[in-house]
């Protein structure tokens, strides 16, 4: 019976001559490569040449070695008669440990000076194919790709006397698997910013953009930052300015839930995002009078479109959280919308396309930076997401769990009557948990958001964030906040800022309410405990969603006191009969739905 055959070709040397001298004193023939071959015998252990059995010298500097039947014959053979038959006709011999590692690549490219030819230089060919060959066989042959396993290599092959068993071939296949896979992500990552950039779209060659560079990563000092897909072409393109990391986490999360509203109801939708969650979301609801005042659009000459309405809406729900947002709309931007979105102080804007008209608006925003972002709406993402957290990659299946009138049909409280504007609330409510940081609950009225409460630790504190936003909103309908006397030239954004405070109620001292008193022609009374109370009676209706189940019933009563008429959140806590109770209590509707939306 033949010796059993290792072929060893590395780059990092490691370890390298306790290996062969442990290998040959155990009976195992030996093959080098190039450098590989020429260390070990200079330490005085046998071993043949690679050109040995090919019978052909290293060719190109050595980049040709090891690609040759004899080599990748004797590895990829398996132990059945038609696979011996071959290599008895062609004389080759069974190769059954494979010893490699690959060139450094990514060290040369972290070089300051590494050029494009430096790289190309260190793309390993060979020892990809050696062990990418061994990995693929391992029900035969053992592949080692870290020196770390030497030694327990060969500790297990001296006691399973030439077999070191299925369990530890398997692993060492894995880690090869991983070790290619690594080092082709490495080197696509590197030519991908040589060659795959924005910079000429209209390449006729090669078709498509898979990459383009951003201006940092979350924070400054993360650079360099980028944005790319390994199949086909980006889904979106910047019509204007350049985007930021975080700019694209919002504008990817924040269309994904436009579309899905426009998909659920039918209606036009919108939403100001900040910080990957919801300021704002709606549906082109048509505004009345005094809601085109509060959301400040009754100056607008124009009719505003169900569109305009959307964003309006979306905008209006919380403009101190909206201020600097990151805009997606459904469906393609048009005239009204732009006129409302060129006067607000905003980041950036994703939609599916742009009338003449709007791309002219938007693009004069900023001086023609103001990012302006089209996305392909025919685009599906691929149903398995990765993300990496402190070097730790984490995999799951992508949330397609749809949002439809069916998942509010468990209605357990006594008061069943779901009319269909609550139903569309309770929608745009659940759809926008499914987008906001959890733990989440969210406050919607006449198709639009009106409290959110996100990345809270305690439900009940995220009820209370979002029924204190939501307060605040319909505080802003109350007469005497719509007639505030601002003096003439006054900003939008310090309008917002000057309403926020006065319906907040904050007591105000020194410079800062100097700076507040300043913004107005006479300094308005504050609103009194009576008028705040008597005003809040008025809303009614409003639907609240949790993401999450309620843990206590403190949760709905404090809903209750925010106008909430309608509950949806799903079932599975102890205290789930408590809180259907309390719901009965208030004469509200609850509906419990099979659905957690953890978003993260």
């Amino acid at each position: 019976m033949s010796a059993p055959i290792a072929l060893l070709s590395v780059y990092d040397k490691a370890n390298l001559l306790d290996l062969a001298k442990g290998l040959q004193s155990a009976g195992v023939r030996l093959l080098g490569s190039g450098g590989t071959a020429k260390k070990i015998r200079e330490a005085g252990i046998p071993i043949e040449d690679v050109s040995d059995i090919t019978k052909a010298p290293e060719m190109l500097g050595g980049r040709v070695k090891t690609l040759h039947p004899a080599v990748h014959g004797g590895i990829l053979a398996r132990s059945t008669p038609s696979d011996e038959q071959d290599l008895k006709a062609q004389s080759i011999s069974p190769i059954s440990i494979v010893v490699c590692n690959l060139y450094p690549f990514t060290e040369t490219i972290s070089k300051p000076n590494c050029t494009v030819a430096d790289a190309v230089e260190e793309v390993d060919i060979g020892g990809v194919t050696l062990l990418r060959a061994a990995a693929k066989n391992h029900e035969r042959v053992s592949v080692i790709s870290d020196p770390a396993d030497y030694a327990e290599f060969l500790e297990a092959w001296t006691k399973g006397n030439g077999d070191v068993g299925q369990n530890i071939r398997s692993k060492l296949a894995l880690k090869a698997f991983e070790m290619t896979a690594k080092y082709d992500d490495a080197i696509s990552g590197y030519f991908r910013g040589q060659y795959a950039s924005a910079d000429s779209p209209e390449d006729k060659f090669t078709g498509t953009v898979q990459r383009i560079p951003l201006r940092y990563g979350a924070n400054p000092h993360q650079k360099p930052a980028q944005a790319y897909v390994t199949e086909g072409e980006l889904p979106f393109k910047a019509l204007y300015g350049s985007p930021g990391y975080i700019n694209l986490l919002d504008a990817l999360n924040s269309y994904a839930l436009v579309k899905e509203l426009f998909e659920a109801l039918g209606l036009p939708a919108a939403a100001s995002f900040k910080h990957v969650s919801p300021a704002g979301a709606a549906v082109g609801v048509e505004l009345n009078e005094i809601e085109k005042k509060v959301y400040g659009v009754d100056d607008l000459k124009e009719p505003l479109t169900p569109l305009a309405c959307a964003y309006a809406r979306a905008r209006g729900a919380d403009r101190m959280s909206s201020f600097g947002d990151f805009i997606a709309l459904s469906a393609p931007c048009d005239l009204a919308t732009a006129r409302i979105i060129s006067r607000e102080v905003s980041d950036g804007i994703i939609a599916p396309g742009y009338s003449p008209e709007a791309l002219e608006v938007l693009g004069k925003k900023k001086g023609g930076k103001y990012c302006v972002l089209q996305i392909d709406p025919k685009y599906t993402p691929a149903e398995i997401e990765t993300k990496q957290v402190y070097g730790i990659y984490l995999q799951q299946k992508r949330n397609n769990a749809k949002i439809d009138a069916k998942l509010f049909e468990n209605i357990v409280t006594k008061n069943k009557e779901l009319p269909s504007q609550a139903l569309t609330d309770l929608i745009v409510a659940t759809l926008a948990l499914k987008y906001t940081q959890s733990n989440s609950v969210s406050y919607a009225y006449r198709g639009a958001i009106v409290g959110i409460g996100a990345g809270q630790q305690s439900r009940i504190h995220c009820t209370r964030l979002a029924g204190t936003k939501a307060d605040l909103w319909w505080l802003r309908h109350h007469p005497r906040v719509l007639a505030l006397p601002f003096k003439k030239g006054v900003k939008r954004a310090e309008k917002a800022n000057g309403i926020d405070l006065f319906v907040g109620g904050e007591v105000l001292e020194g410079g800062e309410r100097t700076q507040w008193e300043s913004l107005f022609e006479s300094v308005p009374e504050p609103l009194t405990q009576e008028e705040r109370t008597e005003h809040t009676r008025q809303l009614t209706g409003v639907a609240c969603s949790s993401d999450a189940f309620f843990p206590f019933p403190d949760n709905v009563h404090r809903a209750f006191r925010s106008g909430v008429k309608y509950l949806a959140a799903p079932s599975g806590s102890v205290m789930d009969e408590e809180c259907v109770k309390a719901a009965d209590e208030h004469d509200m509707v609850f509906a419990h739905t099979s659905l957690r939306l953890f978003h993260h």
